[in-house]
């Protein structure tokens, strides 16, 4: 048995954002290596519709923790569901279930955080600031904490070019911007915003970077640890190498491209994709918990979960992949042929957007009401351009990560554990990859049968041709108003029709000759 699973055994563990996408993976690798751990608390509030009970019970049934069931089938007893709200300060945990927390937990994961790009300022901060000083506050009275983990992002200093694994300091203290939370006006928090976060892209880039400030101030004597990954995509092994996961922008971006309604994005094609699977990180995740507990580091300790150095693949290569995977494994509900254009133009985009994006959105919406039905096109290119606008800035930058200390963890690792815990990005084939990761969305999200992709492909030849009829008769309309009104585009008609005139005559007389 791997010394990490190993150490889990018995183990009461606190996770945040155990119903999120890197949450639920990292509860279903807990419990698959280290079925004997004690208890995996979770912080968990309502959602509308359902109970704490229902959606812990929707998650443990899915797909992904099909495996944990066959090496611990009384998965359901090993989870302690807590009743807590991150959006309020004090948490809303319950007296009885705080002292538990308190007396019983030996690791933490804090996972939770707003990653939404466009989220106010003021929520941003009570999610990925107020919240992880409130549970710093908790850790510090834990009486059994051997561990505190905090998942922060390798873009939380993306105003730099080269980052290394340290805590940054924030123009304005941390605690400034909580204290002016409590009093300013939402009209005013937007106003000033742009001046706060600076040349920070976005409000999530921005709190991630005071969390950390807030984990460096107030840790006191904790056994701390920060875990920065880039871009967090679908799974590459584990625990299937197909991702039944929804990954938000991933899903969006090659869904709206396989189905032909994203057809140009702004974006530079040798600028790094920073993609690291989702099971490398919790892996990771899971090594550095391991390595804080046993071997108490005398400082916090920054990882860097990153590709760019290690095996790097720009936005290009994955974007021309993509595509030749869609040709491999096309989706049948699609709109149009995928054609997706990376250009670094924005006049270009945005003629390109009018064209391609705008005017089939409208045709298609005027055809729907015609029918009787919702028209929905044009919300939903409304959805993907707001999507990719926000992306843009990662899309056309790189940046060079240290990853010393991940290194030196690698290394530090037994045989064993480097097998099961693997977190080493040299490994990836991108190619691979990618062909996986779109035969999860066509298989889990879009439900479609692989024994379709025939007449999928019969589809796409039938959309290729349509899509060659259009342009054909629309060249030829554009090109017949211009002859009738302008005489420089008939000077330019009768010169070509002259020279292949003159050309065809001479390729006769050449062939009569011989």
């Amino acid at each position: 048995m791997s010394g990490i699973s190993a150490f889990y055994g018995g183990k009461s563990i606190l996770i945040t954002g155990a119903t999120g996408f890197m949450g639920k993976v990292l509860m279903e690798k807990l419990l698959r290596t280290s079925p004997d751990l004690k208890v995996i608390y979770i912080l968990v509030r309502p959602k509308a519709g359902q109970t704490l009970q229902q959606r812990i019970f929707q998650i443990l049934n899915s797909k992904l923790f099909e495996k944990v069931k066959e090496v611990c089938p009384n998965v359901h007893e090993k989870i302690r569901v807590i009743y807590a709200d991150l959006s309020q300060n004090d948490l809303s945990i319950s007296l009885e279930d705080m002292q538990e927390l308190l007396s019983c937990t030996n690791i933490v994961f804090h996972c939770a955080a707003t990653v939404r790009f466009d989220d106010h300022l003021r929520h941003a901060v009570q999610l990925n600031v107020i919240a992880t000083q409130q549970l710093l506050l908790m850790a510090n009275q834990m009486t059994k904490l051997e561990a505190f983990i905090h998942i922060s992002t390798a873009f939380s200093n993306c105003n730099l070019n080269h980052i290394d694994e340290v805590i940054y300091p924030c123009p304005v203290e941390p605690k400034k911007i909580i204290d002016s939370m409590e009093w300013l006006d939402d009209s005013i928090i937007e106003e000033i915003t742009p001046k706060l976060i600076g040349d920070q892209p976005n409000t999530y880039t921005y709190t991630k970077a005071l969390a950390e400030m807030v984990v460096q101030q107030e840790s006191g004597n904790l056994n701390m640890a920060i875990i920065r990954p880039s871009i967090v995509g679908p799974t590459w092994q584990e625990p299937f190498p197909v991702s039944p996961l929804n990954v938000r922008c991933y899903v969006l971006f090659s869904m709206q491209a396989g189905k032909g309604f994203l057809r140009f994005i702004r974006a530079t094609p040798m600028a790094v994709a920073d993609v690291v699977p989702v099971d490398t990180v919790i892996n990771l995740v899971l090594a550095v918990g391991w390595y804080t507990a046993v071997h108490r580091p005398k400082s916090t300790l920054i990882y860097h979960c990153t590709s760019g150095n290690m095996n790097p693949c720009n936005w290009g290569k994955m974007g021309l992949q993509i595509l030749a995977t869609f040709e491999k494994i096309p989706f049948e509900r699609a709109f149009r042929r995928p054609h997706v254009e990376i250009a670094s133009n924005r006049f270009t985009i945005k003629y390109w957007n009018a064209v391609s994006h705008w005017a089939p959105a409208i045709i298609y919406d005027f055809y729907l009401r015609l029918t009787g039905r919702k028209p929905r096109m044009t919300k939903l290119m409304n959805r993907i351009l707001r999507t990719i606008s926000m992306l843009e800035y990662f899309l056309n930058r790189s940046w060079e990560w240290s990853t010393y200390n991940t290194e030196m963890l690698m290394f530090k690792l037994s045989p064993q554990d480097q097998k099961v815990f693997n977190f080493d990005m040299r490994q990836l084939n991108w190619i691979e990859y990618i062909e996986n990761y779109v035969l999860g969305v066509k298989i889990y999200l879009l439900k479609e049968d692989m024994a379709g992709i025939p007449e999928a492909r019969q589809h796409f030849k039938r959309l290729r041709n349509i899509r060659y009829l259009f342009n054909t008769a629309l060249f030829l309309i554009v090109w017949r108003l211009l002859v009738a009104r302008s005489q420089m585009a008939r000077n330019v008609w009768f010169f070509i029709v002259s020279f292949c005139y003159k050309f065809l005559s001479y390729f006769r007389a050449s062939s009569t000759l011989k």
